[in-house]
């Protein structure tokens, strides 16, 4: 008797196979990326229809969206008197009839025949009388029978319906019944976390007998793709542990101490914790791979200091690499202001100690002071090295590179997060802690990251000052706007008016930064020294305007968002964003973070302009962000307002294999599901005894981006 069938032997046979399959509709199944019978029973129905549940005409409410299963009667086209064409189908269902009116959708005439059973989900009204639905969504079901009826998706263009699907998709099924269908799932971890087998699965999930069975079915093919992603990590990790010669740092030196006992403050509990968890990592013989994530003013830089510092307690170096010459800067000037007058303990030094000597080099640094700055990383003079993408350029040689720090790592591409951490020192690979101040929800960074450690910041340090969230929807409000920074300025404080755009622009009415500096030194802010800050000016001018406001010598700053991360003026403690709309969730929070920084009390007004078609409309994001400054709670309602694709680098977009499994609402399998594939992998770290587990990541991983399957 043959083997039960492997999702492997389902990808080698072609749809061309199946009954009613030829040239035609095998192209066009090809068009929507279905070319073989692997593809077509991961196809999922996008919805289900359950005949004992849905509404019936007699029993739709106007006003509410509905999903009713119906019958065409009669289908007539004209064109209005402007020119709109107007398809009217007139549907019934047993219990009653109702006209469903397509406007501009003139190929509906001949999609929709009598006869046809269709499900139309949508939002009915009344019409002279009676019920109407306008352009609703429209599932060709044709005379699909049982209690439960699938929906797939469907394409015009590529003349699939989903009838068609799902009777090539049955036929497939019976097939593989027949000779069975392989699990490769061990029958422990099944039965540890209450799943189903794959093939009841597949069955349950396209041929339910009730909604609880496509309920079970959806949560064990949910969890396997979860499983496969996480197996894919945690290998990548575990192959990293063993196979990476890293260097085993001594952490009984009083360098850190020393450090501790000049900072002005306590650690935080979070921060100590944080420091326990990499201090840890840096005694161990392989690399660390740590992400640090922490909301915005949390303290990460005493964090990413002390790693550094156990570095150069062992006489190697640290090094800090961050998106731009702003952040580098902001770095290079915080890290001296905490490490002035801490000293190295040198037992080659007569006098037993010596300065720490701290570098910034970015593209502004140039002729000698430049080969200065390179000549003492390259003979270890240069204790700890901070700067831009110059740091990986092939003329920076360290002499013994021990920990590396990328701050917002998700800002440098693959190529140059491993470039800084392949500058080896004798051959050993540097530890590496990536930073982000953008909080990530756990189930994201789970998936997205979970070939890293990760230590939180979920503590803000004492001190921080609370800011106010305010939100100016229309030109009354926004008066207010001016009106405070006005007050501040007054009272010797700073403020920042922040800009989606640049200049102008004849598609989008958004304000630019260029057109609003010049309204406000003539209009609300007349008379106040403005400045203005954007990436398209020149390195010179953009670290002129940044020293004045930094100083005090412009007292509002004009910017795009380039002041999102790395500016710190504590005296800056107003902020306005102007169409804040057009920001996302994180971007809008980690602006709001530039105020605050200070003693004083602080204001972020989000400024928009009311919805034209609906006044009284609200706004999830700005609501979100005027409730809470929590970025780990936003990152959560970020999550849900967008879903989980938008978590995906750009080198990962779409490659999630994440068709049924949902980061939101499936945060309990995510866990399952890594806890899983740790199991799974300490057990059997070349999946020798899981061949079909280790098949089936080839096959679904093997055409990914290598960014996908070698993150640096």
């Amino acid at each position: 008797m043959a083997d039960p069938i492997t999702l492997r032997g389902l990808a080698e046979i072609p749809v061309a196979r199946l009954k009613g399959v030829g040239p035609k509709k095998e192209a066009s199944l090809a068009g929507i990326g279905i070319t073989n019978l692997f593809d077509l029973v991961t196809t999922y129905p996008r919805r289900w229809v359950d005949r004992s549940n849905e509404a019936r005409i007699a029993d739709l409410v106007p006003g509410e969206e509905a999903l009713v299963l119906v019958t065409v009667r009669s289908v007539t086209k004209r064109v209005t008197r402007n020119r709109r064409t107007m398809v009217n189908v007139n549907v019934g269902d047993g219990s009653g009839r109702m006209d469903v009116v397509f406007f501009n959708q003139p190929w509906r005439e001949r999609q929709l025949q009598d006869g046809l059973q269709i499900a139309l989900f949508g939002k009915a009204d009344t019409y002279r009388g009676g019920l109407q639905m306008s352009n609703p969504v429209v599932d060709l079901i044709g005379d699909r029978t049982g209690r439960i009826v699938p929906i797939y998706p469907q394409s015009e263009k590529a003349q699939i319906n989903t009838w068609e699907m799902a009777g090539w998709i049955e036929e497939t099924l019976r097939r593989c019944a027949e000779r069975g269908i392989a699990d490769p799932v061990p029958a422990d971890v099944l039965r540890s976390n209450k799943m189903i087998d794959r093939p009841a699965a597949l069955a349950g999930i396209h041929l339910p007998e009730d909604m609880q069975q496509k309920e079970s079915a959806r949560r064990r093919l949910a969890f396997d793709e979860l499983l496969r992603v996480q197996l894919l990590l945690v290998l990548r990790k575990r192959a990293m542990e063993r196979d990476q010669r890293g260097i085993a740092h001594v952490m009984t030196g009083t360098l850190v101490d020393r450090f501790y006992e000049a900072l002005p403050y306590d650690l935080t509990g979070a921060q100590a914790r944080a420091i326990a968890e990499i201090e840890a990592d840096l005694a161990a013989p392989h690399p660390m791979h740590r992400l640090l994530q922490g909301d915005v003013g949390a303290g990460k830089t005493v964090v990413a200091i002390a790693a550094m510092l156990a570095a150069v307690e062992g006489r190697h170096q640290g090094a800090m690499m961050a998106p731009t010459e702003v952040l580098a800067e902001q770095h290079a000037m915080s890290v001296r202001s905490m490490l002035d007058g801490v000293t190295v303990p040198d037992p080659d030094n007569l006098f037993g100690d010596r300065p720490l000597r701290i570098e910034l080099l970015t593209n502004k640094v140039t002729g000698g002071r430049r080969k200065e700055v390179l000549a003492g990383i390259a003979d270890g003079s240069v204790d700890i090295a901070i700067g831009t993408h110059a740091l990986i350029q092939d003329k920076v040689d360290f002499a013994s590179l021990g920990v590396v720090v990328v701050d917002e790592q998700h800002r440098f591409g693959v190529e140059q997060r491993s470039a800084l951490r392949d500058k080896t020192a004798g051959g050993r690979m540097p530890d590496t802690l990536v930073m982000t101040a953008t909080p990530i929800p756990r189930t994201a960074a789970m998936t997205v990251y979970g070939d890293l450690d990760v230590s939180v910041l979920d503590e803000l340090p004492p001190g921080r000052t609370p800011i106010v969230t305010m939100w100016a929807n229309g030109p009354l409000m926004e008066s207010g706007v001016w009106n405070d920074i006005r007050s501040e300025v007054a009272a010797g404080r700073q403020a920042y008016v922040v800009c989606p755009l640049v200049g102008e622009s004849e598609k989008l009415e958004v304000a630019s930064a260029e057109e609003t500096i010049q309204r406000l030194a003539f209009d609300e802010l007349k008379g106040l020294r403005l400045e203005l800050l954007h990436g398209q000016l020149p390195p010179d001018e953009k670290h002129a305007a940044m020293e004045r406001f930094r100083s005090g010598r412009a007292d509002v700053l004009v910017a795009t968002t380039v002041i999102e991360v790395g500016v710190d003026v504590p005296n800056a403690t107003v902020m306005a964003i102007l169409d804040a709309d057009r920001f996302g969730i994180a971007q809008l929070h980690q602006l709001r973070g530039r105020v605050g920084r200070g003693e004083h009390a602080s204001t972020c007004w989000l400024v928009t302009q009311p919805n034209e078609e609906d006044p009284e409309a609200g706004n999830p994001r700005i609501e979100a962000l005027v409730a809470t400054t929590d970025g780990f709670e936003l990152a959560e309602v970020d999550l849900d307002l967008r879903g989980e694709g938008t978590l995906m680098s750009t080198s990962q977009k779409g490659r999630s294999d994440l068709k049924l499994a949902s980061l939101r609402r499936d945060r309990k399998l995510v866990e399952q599901a890594r806890a899983s594939a740790f199991a799974i992998v300490d057990g059997d770290p070349d999946l020798a005894t899981h061949p079909l587990l280790a098949d089936e990541l080839d096959l679904i991983f093997s055409d990914r981006d290598e960014a996908f399957l070698s993150r640096g």
